[in-house]
């Protein structure tokens, strides 16, 4: 790829992080539980979706294998969706956007197991920063921790970077093929949706999640519409349509413009006061994450041809 066409992707993987990091703001607004603001994020970004590859006419060469991998990204979507939700609800738009976004140290970790890369000693040295800046955020030394429940909200930060690493490994496999983004990101929210829709059937109250709420009320569903246009319509499109185009490294930092963004919306516009400790402890996670994207490197092992099982 070309300059030109390198600052292009990067551009746009960036306007997609922009606009992403105004998803958490609007699902907090809504007040809806968090499996009914994923679930309808979802239903509702979908006609919009088709409309789009309807007026756009574009062949998908894709197999019926490789939209079948797009589903399966989905669903594991949904379960990144439930537990980010949660996570907002329990501690903070801010804190919980940024845990989850600690996935890129989590896929540089499974590639190790899978692939035999091995990672170099930025990476090991963060993994500790990040484990001492999860135990700041949880309050457990603080009397004066932000969020309803900040222990609660941090276990489920990091369900939520376990999942978008699974969706993120599983969505390059299904773009393989360099699909048109709009194709594959409606393919990936049906399975996010389908995914949702079995999750409220299960009985998931044990851990603090209510089912689905199906009535149609305002202003909870107005801002889920607003959510669904801006952020899995033309943000996720904006995303969908670079990582695949962009190394790794690029898309890394184009989308940890979510987090950061996030975490001074969260301040400006919804009053969120972090306490000392879990701005340090933000601080430290969000630097490990930087220099992990920026310095972090795997060396692939003589035996990482006979470990790629994914």
């Amino acid at each position: 790829m070309d300059s030109k066409e390198l600052k292009k992707s990067m551009a746009i993987a960036m306007f997609g992080g922009v606009v992403v990091s105004f998803a958490p703001i609007l699902y907090a607004i809504s007040n809806a539980n968090p499996l009914t603001g994923a679930f309808f994020r979802m239903v509702y970004a979908l006609p919009f979706l088709g409309l789009i590859i309807w007026f756009r006419g574009v062949s998908d060469s894709r197999s019926t294998n490789t939209r079948f991998i797009a589903i399966i990204a989905g669903l594991a979507f949904s379960l990144d969706f439930l537990a980010y939700h949660s996570a907002v609800d329990w501690i903070g738009t801010g804190i919980g956007t940024l845990i989850g976004n600690s996935q890129v140290i989590i896929v540089t970790l499974v590639s190790w197991w899978l692939f035999g890369e091995r990672p170099n000693l930025s990476i090991l040295i963060s993994l500790p920063i990040v484990m001492f800046g999860l135990c700041l955020i949880s309050g457990v030394w603080d009397d004066k921790a932000y969020g309803l429940h900040p222990v609660r909200g941090v276990i489920a930060g990091v369900f939520t970077a376990i999942f978008y690493s699974a969706f993120l490994i599983i969505y390059r496999f299904a773009n393989r093929e360099l699909a048109p983004a709009t194709n594959l990101q409606f393919d990936s929210t049906v399975g996010c949706a389908l995914g949702l829709l079995i999750l409220s059937f299960l009985p998931l109250q044990s851990i603090h999640v209510n089912p689905i709420n199906f009535e149609p009320t305002l202003p909870v569903h107005g801002w889920l519409l607003l959510l669904a246009i801006l952020s899995q319509v033309v943000g996720w499109l904006a995303i969908a349509h670079s990582l695949p185009r962009l190394p790794a490294a690029y898309t890394s930092f184009a989308i940890l413009l979510q987090p950061t963004l996030t975490i001074v919306w969260g301040i400006v516009l919804l009053s969120e006061s972090p306490s000392i400790q879990q701005v340090i402890g933000m601080i430290l996670i969000l630097g490990s994450i930087i220099g992990v994207t920026v310095y972090g490197s795997v060396e692939s092992s003589p035996e990482s041809d006979d470990t790629k099982v994914l």
